[in-house]
Formats: structure tokens, C-alpha cells, sequence
């Protein structure tokens, strides 16, 4: 079995811009083994390891199939700092004060209930809360008490970061298996190890930002590397089983060309890369620039 992989991590380092971050694995399916415990057992998302894996059946995996376990990303378009959420790779970004940069899985809300997006902070930290179920979950479940103190069947786990949306929250969970998916009420769960590890790391004041962005493009040593995302509705797809070779065709060129425009002229794309980047949507950064480019500098 596995040890546990814990978050991504990287550097950015001094002002050259670094943009991507851990790396990927591989692991070999012993018998019995299903996808969906071997998330839980790398603490990376069940969704991103289908997803990186289109043609191993999730819970047929099949002994001697080997897997890729994506930690490798490309870090989200956004102010590099404190808390980067991207709701379309269901991952969270910490950028400590010392350079390091950390990636962890997330659950999110649902279709009917999504995570807000737009700029907040962290406002509390709570150790072993108490977590009092809002009107419009206790009018789904009319059987939940008023308040559930700390224990195995308080949703937050044993620690929760506040933040300036009052009915949203940064937290553990009681259901590690809902992390890597869309199933929450809005809030962001993590799985215990690294919620742990989150809190101890952030302060009250913490900015967070939350951005939806499937599609991410990023620098590493003069090459510019692309990464997609399923789309919302893919992973609802997913979740219900349906093989990702049936999904229709995406093709985002002109979002991509757009894209590039902003980075700057210079660059020599791989098109036919680009597209099947976009239309597979494993969650994988991939190389699409020929040739070495200038590495970018702030």
C-alpha cells in the first residue's frame, strides 16, 4: 500500500516565475484495489484520478494496471498568495510566506448548492467545532439537531478555517470519501491530514481566493505547459459512471488563443496538442510550446 502522498508541493523563488508545482506517480494495482479507496490512500481526489486515468474502469482497476497518480500541477491565474481555490480542479493552493507553495484535494459544492467565487479571508480558526447546520440544510433534514458538538459525526472534522462568507467554511470532514468531488453544501472540505496541516500554516487575515478555471497554462524552464480540467457537468458524468471516450469533443482554441495573446508573441504552439489536451481533460500538465522559449520574468 501506499504511504500516503500528502500535498504537492514546489517553490517560486525569487522573481522568475516557476509555475509548476509536484510531480506525478506511478502505482501499481494490487487485487482488490478500486480507485476510489486508492484516493483516499495518495489523499489526492477521486475525480482527478479518474480523470488522469480515462482507460482503467474505477472499480475494476484490474491487478498489474498501473496508474497514474497526478501531483503535478500548474498553478491557478491568481495573485500568489495565502489561499488559491480553483473550483474546476477541486484544489486548493497555500503560498507560504517563505516561498513554498502547497496543493491540497478539495470537495465542493454541489450544482444546486456551489462554492461562492470571488475574494474573502480567513476570519476564525476553530480547533474540535461545534458545528451549527444552517436553515436551509436543516429544512432538507428537519431531523438534525440545532448544534453537533466535535466528534465523528460533526461534518467539519476536527478543524475549521472561517472565512468572511459567513455560511462558508474551510474544513475537515467526516466523509474523506467526498473529498475530490462536488458534494458539499458550499463549503470546502479537506481531507484530515491536510486540513492539519492548513490550519497550523494560516493565520486569521489570510486572504483566499476562489476562481474557476479548467483550463490553466504555465512556464517551466523556457517551455510553456497546458493542464484541463473535466467541466462541471464531465464530472457529473463521471460520478455516474459514464466512460470519458464518450464525452463530446471540447475545443477551446479561441479561449486559448486569447490566452496566449496576453502571454506575450514569441511562442510557437503545438495546435494538435493543444486540442487533445483539451478534449482528453485529464488534469496533467502537458507540453504544447515547440522549441525553447524565453523564460518570463516579472
Amino acid at each position: 500500500m501506499p504511504t500516503g502522498g500528502g500535498p504537492a508541493t514546489g517553490q517560486v523563488a525569487g522573481r522568475t516565475v516557476a509555475d509548476l508545482i509536484g510531480r506525478n506517480r506511478l502505482h501499481t494495482v494490487r487485487a482488490g484495489e478500486v480507485l476510489v479507496d486508492l484516493a483516499l490512500d495518495y489523499r489526492v481526489g477521486y475525480v482527478e484520478l479518474v480523470a488522469a486515468n480515462p482507460e482503467v474502469d474505477p472499480w475494476l482497476p484490474g491487478a498489474g494496471t498501473e496508474l497514474v497518480i497526478p501531483g503535478e500541477h500548474i498553478l491557478p491565474d491568481a495573485p500568489r498568495r495565502g489561499i488559491v481555490i480553483n473550483l474546476a480542479e477541486l484544489r486548493l493552493y497555500h503560498y507560504a510566506a517563505d516561498g513554498s507553495v502547497a496543493s491540497m484535494a478539495i470537495g465542493i459544492g454541489t450544482e444546486a448548492a456551489q462554492t461562492p467565487l470571488g475574494d474573502t479571508t480567513v476570519v476564525g480558526k476553530r480547533r474540535n467545532p461545534t458545528w451549527w447546520p444552517p436553515a436551509s440544510i436543516r429544512a432538507e433534514r428537519p431531523d438534525l439537531p440545532a448544534s453537533v458538538p466535535p466528534g465523528p459525526d460533526n461534518p467539519l472534522g476536527d478543524r475549521a478555517l472561517d472565512l468572511g462568507w459567513p455560511l462558508y467554511r474551510i474544513h475537515g470532514t467526516n466523509r474523506p470519501y467526498g473529498v475530490g468531488r462536488r458534494v458539499s453544501h458550499g463549503c470546502i472540505r479537506l481531507y484530515a491530514e491536510d486540513i492539519a496541516a492548513l490550519f497550523e500554516a494560516v493565520a486569521v487575515g489570510t486572504p483566499v481566493r476562489v476562481v474557476d478555471q479548467p483550463i490553466k497554462l504555465g512556464w517551466q524552464e523556457g517551455r510553456l505547459f497546458m493542464e484541463a480540467h473535466p467541466t462541471r457537468r464531465q464530472i457529473d458524468e463521471m460520478e455516474a459512471g459514464l466512460p470519458l471516450d464518450d464525452w463530446p469533443p471540447e475545443d477551446p482554441t479561441d479561449q486559448i488563443r486569447d490566452i496566449l495573446t496576453a502571454i506575450g508573441g514569441g511562442v510557437l504552439v503545438n495546435w494538435p496538442i493543444v486540442r487533445r489536451i483539451a478534449r482528453e481533460r485529464r488534469g496533467v500538465p502537458g507540453l504544447i510550446s515547440m522549441g525553447p522559449a524565453p523564460r518570463l520574468v516579472e
